[in-house]
């Protein structure tokens, strides 16, 4: 058994690209366990299992965590890109103070603590990381101080998860019950009370129907037109719109006249016995049985269908509302199931007065004619495919990294982006430009998630294996005062952030 045991050690100690993989399949699953609704989270739960790890002693180069750190900041430009730039551009200036304001405060707040602490770099990198919960920062703090050019680099590096470690967790927890408990109190609001003012307010608009009967589900049936209905004599155009002013919303697809079926326009007149096939909510058109004879025939509904990731690009619809939107002629026909936008794909709610943005994905469905009209008028559909543009990708993170290393001295200091910093501001930049070109640059979500989920945990798990021999040494030498000043350093800038904002 010891034996066993032993040459698994030394095969792990042989084969770094192996322990790499065991962190992360380890890291993943602990950060899957929940206490309640709090969870560690992929990026906690690998730097755990990889201080674990580590205690065996195993060698990673710094450059591969390099790499796939690189990886990580490029991703998250790139998902954010269209929305920062409209941020800066319209809107955004009040929020970005306040996102400026904020960070300031939490440096400060994580300086005062170490300053009053006599915490080293790493505990103070360390330190910010987790009271703030910024992974990120890790990546960026390895990088300052590799080449600070000091002697003890290495342990102060060893110093960073440490801290991180001890910290993180009032740091998730904290932030959360501060803001959510205490923020309302602070504000002098009712917090659910306002939330339902806000929904209201988005809701101004909304049909008799409900948006679904602006923007519904697809579904398509064939029916009679029967002499003698309203429809008979009515053009296509004519007959859809009084569907709209009934809050049904239902659309001509296609029509068989005389046992053939024919091209047809907006101005085509309906005549008794054609059949015409609709698309619609399935409860108007069941209602519709009630003024139309319904038949099979599956020939007419042939029809091809596809639904889509929509990326809006056109400057004609940003900042628009979903309610004006559902009334210009390329939303014939198309049926809204999702919106999502920024980096972690938030779901927008679907309501009357929600606007829509450049860079924001809408999920739709439709007559595959209908789809081609939307998308030429207001984006492009980002349909499936495994194709990434690497060679947009890689000359980005290159140039903005070259770019990024440079340097400059004010006041003697030197002052630099890094090529961290570089490369973030390209993926915002390519990231950007796709949305307002899609001929180029395409990075498809799955490539995304990867990169910045995967490309993060990597760059965590070689900093805990690094990190593993030297690891309690170091939490007995921090003592349980870290926990305090993390204590402080989360709740502070927590507590007067609602009254900044406000």
């Amino acid at each position: 058994m010891g034996q066993g045991i032993s040459w698994i050690i030394e095969t792990l100690r042989g084969n770094p690209d192996l322990v790499i993989f065991l962190t992360l399949a380890l890291g993943y699953l602990v950060g899957k366990f929940k206490v309640g609704s709090f969870s560690l989270g992929a990026v906690t739960g690998t730097l755990l299992v990889g201080l674990a790890i580590g205690q065996i002693g195993v060698e990673i180069s710094p450059q591969v965590k390099t790499i796939f750190f690189t990886m990580f900041l490029f991703a998250v430009g790139y998902s954010v890109g269209p929305q920062f730039v409209r941020g800066v551009a319209r809107d955004g200036a009040p929020q970005a103070i306040f996102a400026v304001v904020i960070s300031v405060l939490c440096l400060l707040c994580v300086w005062l603590a170490a300053r009053i602490a006599g915490y080293d770099a790493g505990l103070a990198a360390g330190l910010l990381a987790g009271a703030q919960t910024i992974s990120a920062s890790i990546g960026l703090a390895t990088d300052a101080i590799n080449k600070a050019g000091v002697e003890n680099s290495a342990a102060l590096l060893n110093q960073i998860p440490v801290a991180y470690a001890v910290t993180y967790i009032w740091g998730t927890i904290g932030t959360g019950v501060i803001l959510a408990m205490l923020g309302p109190k602070l504000l002098r609001i009712d917090l659910a009370e306002e939330c339902k003012k806000y929904e209201a307010e988005l809701s101004q608009g909304t049909p008799e129907g409900g948006m679904g009967s602006a923007w519904q589900k697809f579904q398509i049936r064939a029916f009679q037109v029967v002499a003698g209905l309203p429809a008979v004599g009515k053009t296509v155009a004519q007959v859809e719109t009084l569907s709209r002013e009934k809050d049904t919303r239902m659309f001509v697809e296609r029509i068989r006249r005389k046992g053939q079926i024919i091209d047809f326009a907006a101005d085509t007149v309906l005549e008794g016995g054609d059949v015409i096939a609709i698309s619609g909510r399935t409860e108007w058109l069941v209602a519709l049985q009630d003024r139309a004879k319904e038949v099979p025939d599956d020939e007419l509904l042939n029809i091809p269908v596809e639904a889509v990731d929509l990326v809006i690009t056109s400057k004609k619809v940003n900042g628009r509302t979903l309610i004006d939107l559902a009334g210009e002629d390329f939303a014939r026909g198309v049926y809204l199931d999702k919106i999502t936008r920024g980096a972690t794909s938030i779901d927008v709610p679907v309501l009357a007065q929600t606007k829509i943005y450049r860079g924001d994905i809408l999920k739709v469905s439709g007559r595959k004619t209908h789809i081609e009209r939307i998308e030429k008028a207001i984006g492009y559909a980002d349909r499936p495919s495994e194709m990434t543009d690497m060679i947009w990708v890689g000359l980005f993170i290159v140039v903005f990294g070259v770019i990024g290393a440079v340097s400059f001295k004010v006041g003697g200091v030197p002052l630099t982006l890094s090529a961290s910093g570089g490369v973030l501001i390209g993926g915002l930049i390519l990231g950007w430009l796709r949305s307002v070109y899609p001929t180029f640059g395409r990075l498809p979500a799955p490539t995304q998630w990867f990169m910045n989920s995967v490309g993060l945990n990597v760059f965590i798990a070689i900093v805990g294996i690094s990190a593993g021999p030297g690891f309690f040494e170091g939490l007995k030498a921090a003592g349980l005062s870290l926990f305090f000043w993390g204590v402080f350093a989360t709740s502070v800038p927590m507590l007067l952030a609602p009254l900044i904002g406000k």
